[in-house]
C-alpha cells in the first residue's frame, strides 16, 4: 500500500546500522579504490573527533556552527534531546573504542587517560535511563574491553580497570530506576539522587517506550559479567521477562509505549521503528552474547509475526496489536532502517534486501541513505555516503546535522552518535582484514556500536539465573527456531540473485516504471489518469482513482490524503496504473518543495486602518515575486464572480485595475490566477474554504503550481487563511472600498504614504506600532517609542498543497508563529498637520478606529 502521507524517512545523521562484521572483497571495487576510501574515512573521523576535542571538550557534544560545546544548562533547551547530556563528557566516551577501531591507539589512550580524570558521574542531573546507558555505560564498556585488549598484547599496561569501575559507579547510579513493581525502569533518573524525593526532579513519570525498557540487556549483562555482580543483569533480565509477559498473545506483538507500574499499553501500535526497534535487537543479541536459548525462542517468535503482520513487502508497516490486520498508520521512520541488518544477523536475506532497496531507492532522491548488508554494490551505496556527508553536513568545526534535507540546511549540532556508529561501520566496510587491530567477529556490537567481547558468554556472573523456561504452557515447535545462520552462498549461488531481487523493487519506486501499453481494461483502454492532470472535484477522474485501487480521504483541515491499496485495482493493469499515479504524486510533490519562500503580508491601507492591520499571508512558487519588489502591489480589493475564479470572470470589468478576493477550491491555483488576470486584475489573494483556519495555528501555506509551466502568470497571488480573510472581507462589507499592500513584509506609514497627506496623521502618535527593524544595519529605528516585530522572513515551515488545487504533500512540520490576525506596524514620524483640519474630523477618525480596532479584537476572540 502506497500513502502520500510520508514522514521524513530521514535521521538527523545517517544511522548505518551495519549488523554484520565480517569483511569480504568486492571484485567491482578495486582494492586500490577501497584503500582510499578507507583514508577518507579516517580524513572525516579526525575532522569530527579533532574539532569536538579542541572546540567542545569536556562538553558533552559540539555545536559545529559555532564552534562550540554544548553543555546542558548553559544552551536554550532542546526538550527530551537534552535529556542525553549529563556534563560527563559524552562524545569522547562514547568514541573511545571507535578510537581502537580505527588503529588510532596513541589517541585512545589519551582518550581514556582524560576519561579517567576529568569525567565526574555524580552529578545532580537528569539523564535519560535508555540514552545514558547505551552510550555511555556503553562507551565506559566498550573501551575497557579494548583497554584490556590492548593490554594483554603488551600495550597501556598501566591500566588497572579504571573505565571498568566508572562504569560499575554509573551503573548504580541507574540502578534506582528500576525501583518499580514491573521491573520496568523510570525513563529518568537523577544521577546523584536516584528517582524518589524532589530533590531528584523526576520520578513521575508513568509511561516509558518499549525500546527504552527492552534495550538494557546488553550493557547491564557484560557489566555483570566483567564484574561478578548479577545485580545488573538480573534487572534487565526482569525488565526483559515483563515485556514478554505483556505481548498480546494472538499476535505475539508489543506494543511502543507501556506504563511502566501497570503494564498496560498506553501505545498499542507495534512495529519495528521507533519506541520498539532495539527490543527486537537485543533480543537476538542477547542470545549471541550470553547464549541463552529463551532470548533466540522470544525473538523467533516476535519476528514471525513481524513477517505475518507487519511486513508488506517491500514496506514494513505499524499494525494495532489486538487488531493486526488493521494499520495503525502508513508511513515508515527512519529507525526502522536497522531492520535489515538484523534480518541479515538471522540469516533471512531476501526480505532484507528487498526492503533495504526500497529505503535506498527513497532516501537516496534526500542525498543520505540507510543501511547496508554486506552485498559489493554496498560498497559504492558507502562511497555515496562519503560524498554526501562531506558535500553536506561537513562544516570547517566539524559535521552538521541536517536540519531540512530538503533546503540543506544545517543544525548546530554533532551528535555523539556519529563518532561512536558512523565512522565504525564506514570503516569496517572499506577495511581490509590487515587493516584491523583485532577479529571483529569475536565482538558483538551494541546498539550505539560499542564493542562487547563474545567471551563474556563463558565469563563467571556469580549468581547466574538459572535457565528456566518461562514459557511453560505454551507448545513450541522447534523447526520454527533457525538456530544457526544459513550459508548464503550455498542459499544463493547465483550472484546475481541480489540484483534479481532489487530490480523490481527499484522501478516501482523510480517514476520511469516500466508498464504495458497494450491490453488495458475496459474503461482504461486511453492513456492513464496523469498526477499532473487531476482535479479532486472531477467525478471522472475519482471514478478512474476508484479502479486502480486509490482512494480519497479528507480531513478536517481541509486537505486530501490520497491512498493506494493495490489489492482493490479492477486489474493488475489498473494496480499499476495506480502505483504510478502516486509516485508521480510524489514526484510532483517533491519538485514543488523545492523551493521554501517566507510568508508575505497583507497590510490594509485604506481608512480606518492605514496600515496598522497586516494579515499573514503565504507565498505562491509562480507569479511575480513580491521580495523583489521595493513597493509591493497596492490596490482597492474586489470580489471576483464567480468566487472560485475557475472559469472566465463575469465582472472582469470590476476586476480590472484592482486585486481579486478568490475562494479556495475546484481547480489550480494557477488555473485562477489567469483567470483574473486575463480580466486584468493586478493581484489576487485566495481565501481558505475551511472554516476555522487560521495562520494562528496552522503552518505556512505554499501553493504550487499545476504542473505546467507557469511564467505565463506575471500578477502576485497570495493566500490567506479563513480566519484572516474573513477579517478581509467583513472589512470590505462595511467599508465597501478596501485598499490593501501586498508586500514581502510589513511596511511603515510613512514608506506606505511618502509624504501624501493622511488623514492618520491626526491620530495620536502615541498609538502602539510595530517597530520596523532596518535589515541594512541591523538596528532598530528609534524613532518610535513601541513597537513590534515585522514579518519574521525567517519563519518559513512547509508548503502543504489540496489535490482539489494541486498535490497532497504533508510534512511532519513545526507551526510558524504567525503574525495572527493582525499586527500593528511602525506610525514612524507623522507628516505635518494641516492646521486647518477641523477637529470634529479629527475626533470622528479616532471614534471610527477605536470602534474597528475593538470590533477585530473581538473577532479574533470569538475566533479562538
Amino acid at each position: 500500500m502506497w500513502m502520500l502521507h510520508f514522514a521524513t524517512m530521514l535521521p538527523a545523521f545517517l544511522l548505518l546500522f551495519f549488523m554484520g562484521t565480517s569483511i569480504s572483497l568486492s571484485e567491482s571495487m578495486s582494492r586500490d579504490e577501497k584503500h582510499k576510501l578507507r583514508n577518507q574515512v579516517l580524513e572525516m573521523f579526525d575532522h569530527a573527533y579533532q574539532n569536538y576535542m579542541d572546540h567542545a571538550y569536556p562538553a558533552d557534544e559540539l555545536m559545529p556552527l559555532t564552534c562550540r560545546g554544548r553543555v546542558r544548562g548553559l544552551e536554550p533547551s532542546r526538550g527530551d534531546i537534552d535529556d542525553a547530556l549529563g556534563k560527563f563528557s559524552l562524545t569522547l566516551i562514547d568514541t573511545l573504542d571507535t578510537l581502537a577501531l580505527l588503529n588510532k591507539t596513541v589517541e585512545f589512550e589519551e582518550a581514556v587517560r582524560r576519561v579517567v580524570a576529568d569525567v565526574r558521574l555524580d552529578n545532580d542531573i537528569v539523564v535519560s535511563v535508555f540514552e545514558t546507558n547505551i552510550r555511555v555505560l556503553g562507551g565506559l564498556l566498550g573501551g575497557h574491553s579494548m583497554a584490556v585488549m590492548l593490554k594483554e598484547s603488551g600495550q597501556m599496561v598501566w591500566y588497572q580497570d579504571e573505565l571498568l569501575h566508572m562504569a560499575k559507579d554509573l551503573g548504580l547510579r541507574l540502578l534506582p530506576a528500576f525501583n518499580t513493581s514491573s521491573g520496568l525502569p523510570y525513563p529518568r533518573v537523577n544521577l546523584r539522587y536516584g528517582v524518589r524525593g524532589p530533590e531528584t526532579r523526576t520520578g513521575t513519570e508513568t509511561d516509558t517506550c518499549t525500546a527504552c525498557a527492552g534495550t538494557i540487556i546488553l550493557e547491564f549483562a557484560a557489566l555483570s559479567r566483567f564484574t561478578g555482580d548479577p545485580t545488573f543483569e538480573a534487572h534487565a533480565r526482569r525488565a526483559l521477562d515483563f515485556l514478554w509477559e505483556k505481548r498480546q498473545r494472538n499476535s505475539n506483538l508489543v506494543g511502543t509505549t507501556i506504563n511502566i507500574h501497570s503494564g498496560e499499553w498506553v501505545r498499542r501500535d507495534s512495529g519495528v521503528g521507533a519506541g520498539i526497534d532495539s527490543y527486537y535487537e537485543y533480543l537476538m543479541k542477547a542470545y549471541i552474547l550470553l547464549g541463552d536459548d529463551r532470548f533466540l525462542q522470544r525473538f523467533n517468535t516476535h519476528y514471525a509475526s513481524i513477517m505475518k503482520y507487519i511486513s508488506q513487502p517491500p514496506l514494513l508497516l505499524d499494525v494495532h496489536i489486538h487488531k493486526p490486520l488493521l494499520p495503525a498508520r502508513t508511513w515508515m521512520d527512519s529507525l526502522l532502517a536497522f531492520f535489515p541488518g538484523l534480518q541479515v544477523l538471522k540469516g533471512d536475506i531476501r526480505p532484507a534486501i528487498e526492503t533495504h532497496e526500497m529505503l535506498y531507492q527513497v532516501t537516496k532522491k534526500h542525498n543520505f541513505l540507510p543501511e547496508a548488508t554486506r552485498d559489493p554494490y554496498y560498497l559504492e551505496v558507502g562511497r555515496t555516503i562519503l560524498e554526501n556527508l562531506n558535500r553536506f553536513a561537513r562544516v570547517p568545526c566539524g559535521f552538521a546535522a541536517m536540519k531540512d534535507v530538503r533546503t540543506g540546511s544545517h543544525e548546530d549540532r554533532m551528535d555523539s552518535f556519529f563518532l561512536a556508529e558512523m565512522f565504525k561501520y564506514l570503516f569496517l566496510l572499506f577495511a581490509e582484514e590487515e587493516d584491523l587491530p583485532f577479529n571483529v567477529e569475536d565482538y558483538v556490537f551494541t546498539t550505539e556500536a560499542h564493542l562487547l567481547p563474545l567471551s563474556l558468554s563463558t565469563a563467571s556472573n556469580s549468581k547466574a539465573p538459572p535457565l528456566v523456561n518461562n514459557m511453560a504452557g505454551e507448545e513450541l515447535d522447534d523447526s520454527n527456531f533457525e538456530w544457526t545462520c544459513p550459508n548464503t552462498r550455498l542459499l544463493f549461488p547465483d550472484p546475481a540473485f541480489p540484483r534479481n531481487l532489487r530490480e523490481p523493487i527499484r522501478s516501482a519506486v523510480d517514476k520511469s516504471c516500466p508498464r504495458p501499453t497494450t491490453h488495458r481494461e475496459p474503461g482504461m483502454g486511453r492513456p492513464p489518469l496523469r498526477a499532473q492532470d487531476f482535479m479532486a472535484n472531477n467525478p471522472e477522474h475519482l471514478e478512474l482513482l476508484r479502479r486502480m485501487g486509490v482512494s480519497l480521504i479528507h480531513l478536517k483541515d481541509g486537505r486530501v490524503q490520497l491512498v493506494q491499496h493495490a489489492t482493490q485495482a479492477v486489474s493488475a493493469v489498473a494496480a499499476e496504473d495506480g502505483m504510478r499515479f502516486m509516485q508521480e504524486m510524489m514526484e510532483l510533490s517533491s519538485q514543488q518543495q523545492k523551493e521554501q519562500l517566507p510568508p508575505r503580508a497583507v497590510q490594509i491601507v485604506s481608512h480606518p486602518f492605514f496600515g496598522r492591520v497586516v494579515l499573514t499571508a503565504g507565498p505562491a512558487q509562480f507569479g511575480m515575486d513580491l521580495s523583489k519588489s521595493s513597493s509591493g502591489v497596492r490596490g482597492f480589493v474586489t470580489i471576483a464572480e464567480p468566487y472560485n475564479g475557475c472559469s472566465e470572470l463575469s465582472n472582469g470589468e470590476i476586476v480590472a485595475g484592482r486585486i481579486a478576493l478568490l475562494q479556495r477550491g475546484q481547480c489550480m491555483f494557477a488555473e485562477k490566477a489567469r483567470h483574473i488576470q486575463k480580466a486584468g486584475a493586478i493581484g489576487g489573494i485566495v481565501i481558505d474554504d475551511n472554516e476555522g483556519s487560521s495562520s494562528d495555528t496552522a503552518p505556512l501555506f505554499q501553493m504550487a503550481g499545476d504542473g505546467r509551466n507557469t511564467d505565463d502568470v506575471t500578477l502576485p497571488l497570495l493566500f490567506l487563511f479563513h480566519k484572516e480573510g474573513n477579517i478581509l472581507l467583513e472589512a470590505l462589507k462595511e467599508y465597501r472600498e478596501v485598499e490593501v499592500l501586498l508586500s514581502d513584509k510589513a511596511r511603515d506609514r510613512e514608506s506606505i504614504f511618502k509624504g501624501k497627506a493622511l488623514p492618520g496623521a491626526l491620530l495620536d502618535g502615541s498609538m502602539v506600532g510595530a517597530e520596523e527593524e532596518d535589515c541594512s544595519t541591523g538596528e532598530k529605528d528609534q524613532t518610535s517609542p513601541a513597537s513590534s516585530e515585522p514579518v519574521d522572513q525567517s519563519q518559513v515551515t512547509t508548503q502543504e498543497q489540496r489535490t482539489d488545487d494541486s498535490v497532497v504533500a504533508q510534512e511532519s512540520v513545526q507551526p510558524a508563529e504567525g503574525l495572527g490576525s493582525y499586527v500593528s506596524v511602525d506610525v514612524g514620524e507623522e507628516p505635518a498637520v494641516d492646521e486647518d483640519s477641523s477637529s470634529q474630523s479629527v475626533d470622528s477618525l479616532m471614534a471610527d478606529w477605536q470602534e474597528d480596532l475593538e470590533a477585530f479584537k473581538q473577532m479574533e476572540k470569538d475566533e479562538l
